[in-house]
């Protein structure tokens, strides 16, 4: 085989590759655009929505062959650039769960916004990839993408060998465990490709076992519908009484299947400073994040990915873990919710009300403020709790 020269791909490619270290990425591998064609990901995400596992997230069943396949999404793109930027936490997030009085905010959300973060790495990469083609006499086009288009990238990140899709349905890597953020950048070059890697999970079952909802139906499978992350998250309006008491005192996300991953012991602490948990996100405590209006919460959280939920889907989170604490002395500090601007808040105010009060405490707010409520949800909320007394 001949020494690859300058203009060859596997020289491009291994140049990439050390740029992409440069820059700060911890992994970075290359796949085919077709190579999602060959993984029947069409048929994988038409069933996976067939099903309804997506729940409310309406933007997954639009757009889907985009979203299946590279070469449809962009006719141009040749090679997938993925890129891995870890995240590990120095700690292990699960003992955080016994903290009644805190909120638990998903390790991945407690720096600042990856989203920023890794776009910025993924344009500079991309601008020097274009102009090392030039140099060597290459047509270049590039386009970047971090959970911003129609872009499968746990996939994607497989076929390029970065890691395999755990029975969590979340990408693990040797090197990294699974606390990592990707990213991709879709080049018209034609790029030495990299070896898909091969699935390690073996007979372990960890990350099915610890999940408190049940959100998988089978390994390798999830519904969205029951996963602590989707409901915290993506669920804009009331969630459903099964889950409440199973979300303890988790806020923002859920790192449980992901935490209890016994590839993570190959995991180092994250490199890149901007992604250091805040020392405000480190268990907060309950009791503060409930008083939040939206200037402070707006304030609270800029950089930051939760303020992408806004204040009153947060807040509706913080009741329900009021709710799951206990503790009878947050009562006087919730009650005036129950006139708050939004009905999801309201809502959750009258569940958490409920789980900490008297009977008869109850039903005098009941009185005081049913006649006045006109949300069907919130009127919902009040019909479980007791009649009042006659």
């Amino acid at each position: 085989m001949p020494t690859p020269t300058s203009d060859q791909p596997q020289d491009l490619s291994d140049w990439v590759k050390a740029q992409a270290r440069d820059i700060g990425f911890d992994l970075a591998r290359i796949t085919p655009a077709s190579s999602l064609r060959t993984q029947n990901q069409h048929e994988r995400l038409t069933q996976y929505l067939d099903n309804d596992h997506h729940g409310t997230m309406d933007w997954m069943a639009t757009r889907v062959t985009q979203r299946a396949d590279p070469q449809t999404l962009w006719p141009d793109a040749n090679s997938v650039i993925m890129l891995g930027l870890s995240y590990a936490p120095d700690h292990d997030p699960l003992p955080a769960l016994e903290r009644k009085d805190n909120g638990t905010i998903s390790v991945y959300a407690r720096g600042a916004d990856y989203h920023d973060l890794i776009k910025k790495k993924l344009k500079r990469l991309a601008r020097a990839l274009v102009e090392r083609a030039a140099q060597i006499d290459q047509s270049c086009d590039v386009k970047v993408f971090v959970d911003t288009a129609p872009v499968m990238e746990k996939p994607l990140g497989a076929a390029a060998g970065l890691g395999w899709q755990g029975k969590h349905t979340n990408l693990v890597s040797r090197d990294l465990g699974n606390w990592f953020f990707l990213g991709a950048i879709y080049t018209s070059l034609s790029l030495t490709p990299d070896d898909a890697e091969i699935d390690h999970c073996g007979s372990c079952s960890a990350c099915q076992d610890i999940c408190p909802t049940n959100a998988f139906p089978a390994p390798y499978q999830l519904d969205a519908r029951r996963c602590i992350s989707y409901l915290t998250i993506e669920h804009k309006g009331q969630i459903d009484h099964e889950f409440r008491p199973l979300m303890g005192n988790r806020i923002y996300g859920c790192d449980d299947c992901l935490a209890i991953c016994p590839w993570n012991k190959f995991a180092s602490t994250a490199r890149e400073a901007k992604l250091f948990a805040r020392p405000e996100l480190n268990a907060p405590q309950l009791s503060d994040l409930v008083q939040l209006d939206d200037a402070t919460f707006r304030d609270v959280f800029r950089g930051s990915p939760i303020k992408r939920v806004g204040r009153d889907r947060f807040v509706r989170n913080v009741l329900i873990a009021i709710g799951n604490s206990g503790q009878a002395a947050y009562v006087s500090q919730i009650t005036p919710l129950l006139d708050d601007g939004a009905a999801i808040v309201r809502g959750m105010t009258i569940w958490a009300l409920r789980q900490l009060t008297d009977d008869t405490t109850l039903t005098a707010l009941r009185v005081a403020h049913q006649t006045r409520e006109a949300d069907p949800s919130v009127l919902d909320e009040w019909t479980t709790a007791p009649s009042p007394q006659r």
